[in-house]
């Protein structure tokens, strides 16, 4: 019996608790009579590093289980297979180790590259800006012209000046571009309306929309033509008040409005920058603010001013869409009021989600019970009509 054969049925016996029942030299068998047993001795081989990739499973029935062992060269063989495989793959480890680190060696050097000279781009920009933000102004004779800064060390000045640039920059930024940005109201002869209406024009008035054959299109929103010559003069002072760019703006309202009812255009220029967001000051309008009213769809547009908005939901494109002819019913129904001041109105519909369709229950409403009071009056004559007639017939006639 070959020393394989030996080491796997010495296995063998202490695997499976003498359960072997024979060990042939000639056939290089294991035979096991317990199954659970070779199913130990299954584990215990595959275990074994050196002795797994070499014994085979021959036979395996209901009562016992043959397992074949190869010849003494062949565990060689396996063995010194697996030492070169192993070997060789720790070489090529290597290579490609070395390879690795041949490869980012040059990354960081262009990496350190990129870095120093971006840096360096930083540095001169940020001295060319410096120098010519900072530089003193000059008249038109080429002499200096002296400022708060003049009697300070030169690049104390220097600085000062272009810090003083760039915040003006960033106000220009985010203040409007004027304190007033309406003019004072008409004086007589001329006529000025009561009621300022300030209307945002994204979302309320029209909607983008993107295709690839036509690019950006503005659709206009249903009912956009009346609710112009509702609300336009005598009642209200129209003024559209957008966030969007001039050039954008200008001739898509010139399209909206071919009769002329908007009289003032304010555009992004005239907002106030705010968080991430252009907000518009009412009180730089330079109207009384107890009669201008907001329609827009972005709360962040009115926060200065809640209580001038009537909030709208955003439009989204829907042709069905009739919130403009009930928006011009309500507007017409606050101006013919002659109310003073139209916040506390404003405040009362803002309570609810839908100020549109509250004013149209209360609306609904307040028809019911004039239809009731005319239903009264008209049953009250009535009831006095019998005694009237009763009354000239007892008394007679009077001639």
């Amino acid at each position: 019996m070959g020393k394989s054969t030996k080491m796997a049925a010495l296995m063998a016996r202490r695997a499976t608790r003498g359960f072997v029942l024979f060990s042939s030299a000639s056939r290089r068998e294991i035979i096991i009579k317990q199954p659970t047993a070779a199913a130990v001795l299954c584990h215990r081989l595959f275990a074994s590093r050196r002795l797994a990739p070499v014994y085979r499973f021959a036979c395996v029935s209901r009562f016992s289980t043959t397992i074949s062992v190869p010849a003494e060269d062949s565990i060689t063989q396996s063995i010194l297979k697996e030492k070169s495989a192993a070997e060789q793959g720790t070489s090529d480890d290597k290579k490609e180790g070395q390879e690795d680190k041949k490869d980012e060696k040059p990354k960081r050097d262009w990496t350190k590259i990129s870095i120093y000279v971006t840096l360096a781009m930083f540095g001169v920009g940020g001295t060319v800006s410096l120098v010519e933000m900072g530089r003193p102004q000059r008249d038109e004779n080429g002499q200096v012209v002296k400022d708060e800064f003049s009697n300070d060390v030169i690049f104390v000045a220097y600085f000062r000046r272009a810090w003083k640039e760039m915040m003006g920059y960033k106000t220009m930024i985010e203040e409007p571009s004027r304190e007033k940005l309406l003019p004072d109201p008409l004086q007589e002869p001329y006529y000025q309306p009561p009621y300022t209406l300030v209307l945002e024009m994204t979302g309320v008035l029209v909607h983008p929309e993107w295709t690839y054959a036509s690019g950006w299109r503005f659709k206009k929103r249903p009912g956009l033509d009346y609710f112009l010559s509702q609300v336009g003069p005598p009642l209200f002072e129209v003024v559209i008040y957008t966030r969007e760019q001039g050039f954008t703006a200008y001739p898509l309202i010139d399209s909206l409005d071919p009769n002329g009812y908007i009289m003032y255009r304010l555009f992004r220029d005239a907002t106030k920058y705010m968080n991430g967001h252009h907000v518009k000051d009412l009180s730089s309008l330079n109207r009384d603010m107890g009669k201008v009213i907001i329609v827009d769809c972005d709360p962040h547009a009115y926060q200065l001013q809640p209580s001038n908005a009537v909030g709208l939901k955003k439009w989204d494109g829907n042709s069905d869409d009739r919130t403009l002819f009930d928006l011009a019913f309500f507007l017409r129904t606050v101006a013919t009021s002659g109310v003073e001041d139209i916040r506390p109105v404003l405040d009362y519909y803002r309570s609810e989600d839908d100020p549109l369709e509250a004013f149209k229950r209360n609306q609904a409403r307040l028809q019911e019970e004039q239809a009731r009071k005319i239903e009264e009056e008209a049953e009250n004559k009535k009831s006095v009509a019998p005694l009237g007639s009763w009354s000239r017939g007892f008394f007679g006639s009077r001639r």
